[in-house]
């Protein structure tokens, strides 16, 4: 238990940054109904599964092919 701690610093930014990241993409993908809706549905499973790289892909390729 005192490595968990130990190592505590390191991983809760990454985890605070994936959660913020994850509400982010998904406030974004809800409000987005007129776009995309072929590909929603992926997107969905993108953001949700991908941890902290599936936002990334959201704002890098979806959001851009919306535009």
């Amino acid at each position: 238990m005192e490595e968990l701690l130990e190592y505590l610093p390191i991983i809760l930014p990454f985890v605070i940054i994936q959660i913020i990241l994850m509400i982010i993409a998904l406030i974004d993908w809800s409000k987005n109904k007129e776009s995309f809706n072929s590909m929603k549905l992926v997107w969905l499973i993108v953001i949700i599964f991908l941890n902290i790289f599936g936002p990334i892909i959201y704002f890098l390729f979806a959001r851009r092919n919306n535009e």
